[in-house]
């Protein structure tokens, strides 16, 4: 069928099958999706001993009150901790630590004090009871508010109590500057780091030249 002709007043609602575009090429259903973040859970467990696991499938999921989501294998120690105090912190990694993050990642808090052998601080945050990492420079103090079971993944809700961050990585309104946090980001198919930090435009601002 040939495509409908267009007006100043008529849009072509004409559609090309994906299968027939020569641009686009499916790569199957997967995690690939960008920006994923290099988030630090950190937590407490039975024994009040530290422990901190990366989390790449998480975000923001709710502006009032604040949340988090986190995605976490059942079987993962941070959850059990999660489970057992019912609070935790968010820490965000500059690009500077990215080593000492992806060992978080990597050992398991059952068996290795990981702090210890990142050579990492972990201090208790103020109101909950869960610790933060002292070299990163931003942290959220959360606690638990839900959780749901998706598959490989439990899906975990905290309520963002605090934000914490170093001054250095503050602007002049007390805001954090993403530019000066220089957080990482990770890639799920290429399983690289990469940073964020470079501005682009002003948010709900540089799209109004379209406004009519």
């Amino acid at each position: 069928m040939p495509a409908k002709k267009t007006t100043d007043t008529q849009i072509d609602t004409t559609t090309k099958n994906c299968a027939e575009s020569e641009e686009f090429k499916s790569i199957g259903a997967s995690t690939t999706a960008f920006p994923t973040p290099v988030w630090l859970i950190a937590t407490y467990d039975k024994t009040g001993r530290p422990d901190a696991m990366v989390a790449a499938w998480a975000g923001i999921a709710n502006s009032t009150p604040p949340c988090v989501f986190v995605g976490i294998r059942p079987g993962r120690y941070t959850y059990e901790n999660i489970l057992e105090n019912r609070e935790f912190t968010v820490c965000i990694p500059s690009e500077e630590y990215a080593k000492e993050a992806d060992y978080l990642g990597i050992e398991s808090g059952r068996e290795t004090e990981k702090f210890e052998a990142a050579g990492l601080t972990a201090v208790r945050a103020g109101k909950i009871n869960a610790p933060y990492i002292a070299e990163f420079p931003m942290y959220l103090a959360c606690k638990l508010k839900d959780r749901m079971n998706l598959g490989s993944h439990i899906v975990v809700i905290g309520e963002i109590l605090d934000v914490w961050a170093q001054e250095k990585v503050l602007d002049e309104h007390g805001k954090v500057d993403v530019s000066k946090l220089k957080p990482l980001a990770f890639a799920p198919d290429s399983q690289m780091y990469h940073v964020l930090g470079d501005a682009v435009g002003k948010a709900f601002s540089i799209g109004k030249e379209f406004k009519k």
